[in-house]
């Protein structure tokens, strides 16, 4: 058994695709030696910022020989009169075996012949120098680029290439032009304390050869180092550093010997808002900030960073990038004093000159929009005066802070700083709030909205931009989604069922749509509507079964397959959706759904044959008892008589339960109904009693249809 070292060295590579490229190898390596028949102990992947490498343990020396049973034309046509036809000594010949190998075997098509080959393996490392290459350029990122004047694509121009088997050099080229590398034993590590290239033997002494020349190839390694110097230089200082994870990502693929260093900035600059020294720190200059204690709310005047050079120039690293930061704080310290000078207020005329989309007018627009949409949310919730007030006020000013000069040199700092200016300016906390929290949650991983004002203005802003988008007909497409739209309709979601907000969703996006069609007077409402309906209703199905883990059946029972009834429901109460479709896949664990399924759900498919609509409860307008004729039958009326209350007060409630112990209690008379001693005919030749008895179960369809479609219930 033998074991094997790749290397491809590189100009230093972006550091998003370094992790990407590690990802990626670790699939596809171990993919392409099981492909090949080759065994191994492990695959691992280490990479740098300069490198990409492979350590492949304990692979055979070459393939075990393998047989192989190939399927030829049929008997009928490779032998007439007992000899082979053309068809037969073609098959032979193609297959490099004599006519007289061919075997005549029966199958479920009749008889064909076949040959039994034996398949002598390769050797390994023929099969690695075609493997590699492939490895290498098979790797996929988001800007790949040309070098030299040749056709092969990478990240960065490939360098030097290290291809060890055991102590010996495979031969690898790769040809780009005139730009040929030829793979070796030698490897370039530490630019400043190792200039000197170095040689390796062997994969088992690579990380360590590269350790010596000041390269910590291992990515885990790095990162736990990184991690161990940092909190020793933040407490060396007397605070606390905040770690954050993308940062800490980043930095681990653009160094090979992390050195922290600490850096320092003057004291001036703590009366900035904490978020724009992080900022300026974390975002533009890939440093981590740190804070005086673990609530992480005040900043001390130094930062630390993670170096590559020699850390015996330390301090002269400190100094360079103590310089750097200063002169970007002494930016924001000039645009948070100059933005102060006036209110936030005072900024909305300038929205006007703020593009929101081409076809769509300016943010101001949009603002007027985000105002009516949040007025409308407000309504629908019975809100107080005061609370309308703020609302208001929030929904307002919620973009102005988009032309203030600090949003302008830092975006990310949007809604943040907004929020700061609002507080500065004498407005309310609930709208300085709401100004930073109508943003949330900016990714899948961010925090929802906890005040109401930022609540409401969060879902009118966000609707506003999924009823215009879709309105232009930039509907995502498969994995394309520019507005981020799917996010915008998740969160908006997400908000409500978190808040607990009663919003009718359906006739808010039947109002702005409305409303859209009196500035694009082309669209489609009708069309329009019908498309943001079935894609909320997509997000609905999306957050229940992945975000909430609900099987899928009990969802399809909830939303409804082309059951517009169900569609208009979860749309209407989007709280009573989630609160229905928890209660359905509790019930099924718990084994009372398994109780009453098969009795409903047959119920259901012959109440289908009649012609009684699904919202009908009371039996005494539909069930004519002098038709009865069987005690069955008015045992399920009387049944029924009883359950109507029960469900009414379930759905008034969204207590599912009681209705579940309803039909519970109904379930032995159905049964008795269908098979007892006192069953019935349900299809009786007498057409009014087949409808009496066809409505009995019409009934018990639509009282369970209250909680779900049980006939989309998979049992």
């Amino acid at each position: 058994m033998s074991d094997f070292l790749l290397e491809v060295g590189t100009e230093d590579l972006p550091a998003g695709f370094v992790s990407d490229a590690i990802r990626q190898w670790e699939k596809m390596i171990p993919a392409s030696l099981t492909a090949e028949a080759l065994s191994y102990s492990s695959v691992e992947i280490y990479a740098t910022p300069r490198r990409l490498s492979a350590i492949i343990t304990n692979l055979p020396d070459r393939q075990v020989d393998r047989v192989e049973e190939i399927k030829g034309p049929p008997a009928a046509a490779a032998y007439k009169d007992g000899q082979p036809t053309p068809a037969a000594i073609g098959f032979a010949k193609k297959q490099g075996v004599d006519v007289s190998s061919l075997e005549l075997r029966p199958t479920d098509k009749g008889e064909f012949i076949f040959i039994t080959k034996t398949i002598a393996g390769r050797d390994t490392t023929e099969i690695l120098t075609e493997s590699i290459p492939q490895w290498i350029f098979k790797l996929e990122g988001k800007r790949l680029m040309r070098w030299a004047n040749g056709e092969l694509k990478f990240p960065r121009p490939i360098r030097w290439l290290v291809a060890l088997w055991n102590e010996s050099i495979l031969p690898i080229e790769i040809v780009n032009g005139e730009d040929v590398v030829t793979s070796d034993r030698i490897s370039h590590v530490h630019r400043v304390l190792h200039p000197q290239p170095v040689s390796v033997v062997s994969a088992p002494q690579y990380l360590k050869t590269l350790a010596d020349g000041f390269v910590n190839v291992d990515q885990n390694q790095r990162k736990a180092d990184i991690q161990q110097q940092i909190q020793a230089a933040a407490t060396h200082m007397g605070g606390v550093a905040e770690v954050y994870p993308d940062l800490l990502a980043e930095v681990v693929n653009l160094v090979e010997y992390p050195t922290a260093v600490v850096g320092k900035f003057d004291d001036e600059f703590l009366d900035l808002p904490p978020e724009v020294i992080t900022t300026v720190m974390v975002t533009h200059q890939r440093y981590f900030p740190i804070f005086t204690d673990a609530s992480k709310q005040k900043l001390l005047p130094h930062f630390i960073t993670i170096s590559n050079g020699d850390p015996a120039k330390s301090d002269i690293i400190a100094a360079g990038n103590g310089r750097v930061v200063r002169a970007r704080l002494a930016d924001g310290q000039y645009f948070y004093q100059a933005d102060l000078a006036q209110p936030l207020a005072d900024y909305l005329p300038k929205l006007d000159t703020v593009t929101f989309q081409a076809d769509l007018g300016s943010v101001q627009l949009k603002v007027d929009r985000i105002v009516k949409n949040a007025n409308s949310i407000a309504s629908q919730l019975n809100l107080t005066p005061d609370q309308c007030q703020n609302i208001d006020r929030a929904a307002l000013l919620c973009k102005a802070d988009l032309v203030t000069q600090m949003v302008g040199e830092f975006p990310e700092l949007q809604g943040i700083m907004g929020s700061k200016y609002a507080i500065a300016n004498g407005e309310t906390p609930a709208v300085a709030t709401a100004i930073l929290e109508h943003y949330l949650p900016r990714n899948a991983e961010d925090s929802l909205p906890q005040t109401l004002t930022g609540q409401i203005v969060g879902i009118a802003d966000r609707l506003d931009t999924l009823v215009c988008i879709f309105g232009l007909g930039m509907l995502p497409t498969g994995s394309s989604d520019p507005f981020a739209l799917r996010r915008a309709a998740n969160a908006i979601v997400n908000i409500v069922w978190n808040a607990n907000l009663g919003i009718n969703l359906e006739q808010l996006i039947d109002r702005i749509v409305s409303e859209f069609s009196q500035i694009r007077t082309q669209v489609n409402t009708a069309e329009l509507t019908q498309q943001l309906q079935d894609f909320f209703i997509q997000r609905l199905r999306n957050l229940l079964q992945e975000d909430r883990q609900i099987d899928y059946d009990l969802v399809n029972a909830i939303l409804g397959e082309n059951d517009r009834e169900y569609t208009q429901r979860a749309l209407t109460d989007l709280l009573d959706t989630r609160d229905r479709a928890i209660f359905l896949q509790q019930i099924r664990d718990n084994g009372t759904l398994e109780s009453i399924y098969a009795t409903v759900n047959r119920s259901s498919k012959l109440a289908a044959q009649g012609n009684l609509d699904t919202q009908q409860l009371a039996p005494t307008h539909v069930i004519q008892t002098n038709l009865f004729q069987k005690s069955s039958e008015q045992a399920v009326y009387d049944g029924l008589i009883a359950l109507e209350p029960q469900t009414n007060a379930a759905k008034a409630s969204r207590n599912y339960q009681q209705l579940i112990d309803a039909l519970a209690q109904l379930t032995p008379a159905i049964g008795n109904f269908f098979d007892g001693e006192d069953s019935v005919l349900i299809m009786d030749s007498n057409p009014d009693i087949k409808t009496n008895r066809l409505n009995l179960l019409g009934l018990v369809r639509n009282h369970a249809r209250v909680l779900a479609d049980f006939g989309s219930i998979v049992k």
